[in-house]
């Protein structure tokens, strides 16, 4: 007995379970002769037969399936119409003169199946079938499932029939206009715009999306002439079409009198409740727009939320700064709607240049409404400002600093001051933010002061190096550290003992910036290397790594046995990188350390390291019952054997 002779005896079964096997068997091992067996089971109500079933059927395919499930088409039950139409739609390509005969079945619902499977079959053979069947049955539904069905074909062999049937009854125009869509043939677009004329106003809808999707420029002349006579719910659907196929920039190529009256038609679709509409109009009127253009989108633009609608209100900022400057930016720039005023000067931003000189008509409009509207409107203005400014608009800034006192407009007046501009006689006027309520501001004007620089700024930060404030002497060091470390040495020096730790951190840091210019401010910081502060002596083991030389190497193996492990696991990374092999007995000594996260980065440092003495304490690490570190130790272990290669 044969393998598939076993199989089919399993299939014959009583017990569902071995049936249920055979089944599974038949299909792994390409048993057609038990096709119709197989076919069978698609009957019975055992959900697992089924499967085992279905599954070896499609397996195994060819002629002998198709024509075995072909009759449970016309089955009562639903469930076994169902699994035969799933499986004819995978495996009827192999048989197809047996699926297109029963695109002729004197039952309607049978020849509804049969296209439907055809659609499946990607197999230009069938298009003419299924054209036939369209063209000719008198069955509204089968006439349907044919439109369906030659549009997931997607065959440019089926446009004619597609194109003769599109005035059919509405519900099979449906379909053909969707199948037409996807298969997008040129020779379908007069059909298209012909079957207006008599199209239903849901119909004739589609047929316009149609349009617009198959994006065919021949198409644009004839909706053009169509939209006169369309209502309006038409029309603008029209215009949604012709923007899609144009674009907004070809718009500007059609006549005069063409362009005026679209750019009527656009907008009103301004005022359509569909966002699609919107858009397509907001596209088209940036480039045939004017003052009308600008102010309805700029009302669709306020109405929008920041955050929730982020990508699209982007874009319609973008339109209107395509549109450029009109009464209706500036009228809404000082009206009474803040969310308006928020999108025009987010416009105004994107028409203006990237250097504000004082003629430009953006500049002058945002500096000139500046002091009339609310806080939250000025804040946006005078940051647009600021990252535009030059040496023209600085009296703008300079009455900003004068007589403003909100933080963040003070903010980018002090930043275009001071940090762009670097304008030494507004020093005075920004050394007293230093002493600002808010942080930020005081940051600000401090990185403002030091860009000035100078004599007279040198002059006060050096004053302020002796003051009682420890703010200020923070300050102080700091901003001598950036003006010049090396020829503020001595007063950075004496900020190494101040009695504030972060102000001898800064002075640490401060130092340690001169280091292209002397080395003298080498001992200065390696004395703070036994500072009571642990964040000194972290900066000091910072600095040492970051401006490493071979002389460094005895303190940051000294720096091992310092009291904080922190400390220790900085002076750890920065032997490992610079691979000092001096370090190696201390680093092995911290293998034994309880702090496990410094044990880690102390075999990742011998890693780094390698040499013999590493690896062999490496490879006492694997030893340990402690997952995590002999999984380092492994790693550690084969960087050091790549380096080897």
């Amino acid at each position: 007995m044969t393998e598939c002779e076993k199989y089919i005896e399993l299939l014959k079964s009583d017990d569902n379970e071995i049936v249920r096997d055979g089944a599974f068997k038949a299909g792994e091992h390409n048993c057609v002769e038990a096709v119709e067996l197989l076919a069978g089971l698609l009957q019975t109500n055992h959900l697992g037969i089924q499967e085992a079933a279905d599954s070896s059927l499609r397996k195994i395919g060819g002629k002998e399936t198709v024509r075995a499930v072909l009759p449970y088409l016309r089955s009562d039950e639903a469930p076994v119409r169902n699994l035969a139409m799933d499986i004819l739609r995978e495996v009827g390509c192999q048989d197809l003169p047996s699926l297109i005969a029963l695109i002729h079945d004197e039952d309607a619902d049978i020849r509804i199946f049969a296209a439907d499977i055809l659609g499946s079959t990607d197999n230009v053979l069938v298009v003419e079938p299924l054209c036939d069947a369209l063209l000719k049955d008198p069955e509204v539904n089968v006439r349907y499932q044919a439109a369906v069905s030659l549009g997931e074909l997607g065959k440019p062999e089926a446009s004619p029939c597609l194109n003769k049937a599109i005035n059919d009854e509405e519900w099979v125009q449906y379909s053909v206009i969707e199948a037409l869509t996807k298969i997008g043939h040129s020779s379908s677009v007069d059909a298209l715009v012909k079957a207006l004329d008599s199209a239903s106003d849901l119909v004739a809808s589609m047929i316009i999306d149609s349009l617009g999707e198959m994006g065919n420029v021949k198409a644009v002349t004839m909706l053009l002439k169509r939209m006169d006579d369309s209502p309006t719910a038409l029309r603008n659907k029209i215009v949604v079409a012709v923007v899609k196929i144009l674009g907004g920039k070809s718009l500007t190529l059609l006549k005069p009198d063409e362009r005026e009256k679209f750019r009527q038609y656009l907008l009103v679709a301004l005022r359509d409740e569909d966002d699609e509409v919107q858009d397509a109009a907001i596209q088209g009127l940036a480039y045939v727009g004017g003052e009308k253009a600008s102010e309805g989108i700029l009302g669709i633009a306020g109405r929008l939320d920041q955050d929730r609608d982020q990508e699209r209100l982007g874009v319609i900022i973008g339109y209107l700064a395509q549109i450029g400057v009109t009464e209706a930016l500036k009228t809404g720039l000082l009206g009474d709607d803040p969310d308006r005023a928020r999108v025009a000067v987010q416009v105004f931003s994107q028409i203006s240049p990237a250097q504000c000189e004082h003629e430009h008509e953006v500049c002058e409009v945002l500096m000139d409404a500046f002091w009339q509207v609310a806080l939250p409107i000025q804040r946006q203005i005078v940051s647009v400002a600021a990252s535009r400014g030059n040496i023209e608009s600085k009296d703008f800034f300079i009455k900003i600093l004068d007589e403003h006192t909100d933080g963040t407009v003070l903010k980018s007046a002090v930043y275009l001051l001071g940090e762009k501009l670097r304008l030494a006689e507004v020093a005075p006027k920004i050394f007293p933010l230093l002493h600002h309520q808010y942080d930020d501001v005081k940051e600000a004007a401090l990185e403002a002061c030091i860009a000035i620089g100078g004599d007279e700024v040198r002059e006060r930060f050096v004053a302020m190096s002796a003051s009682d404030d420890p703010v200020d002497r923070l300050m102080a060091v700091y901003a001598m550290g950036k003006l010049d470390a090396a020829g503020n040495m001595d007063i950075l020096t004496q900020a190494l003992e101040d009695e504030i730790p972060d102000i001898r951190k800064v002075a640490v840091e401060a130092l340690a910036s001169a280091s292209g210019e002397t080395d003298k401010w080498r001992p200065l910081v390696l004395s703070k290397l036994n500072d009571e502060s642990k964040d000194v002596r972290l900066t000091v083991i910072e600095i040492m790594g970051r401006y490493f030389g071979d002389d460094f190497v005895p303190h940051l193996i000294d720096s091992l046995s310092d009291e904080d492990d922190w400390v220790k696991i900085r002076a750890v990374g920065a032997l490992g990188e610079r691979r000092s092999r001096e370090a190696i007995p201390r680093l092995v000594e911290l293998l034994e350390n309880p702090n496990r996260f410094l044990v880690i980065k102390a075999i990742e440092a011998l890693g780094a390291i390698g040499g013999t003495a590493a690896f062999r304490a490496l490879l006492e690490v694997t030893n340990s019952d402690e997952y995590e570190l002999v999984s380092a130790a492994e790693e550690a272990i084969a960087n050091i054997q790549e380096s080897q290669e």
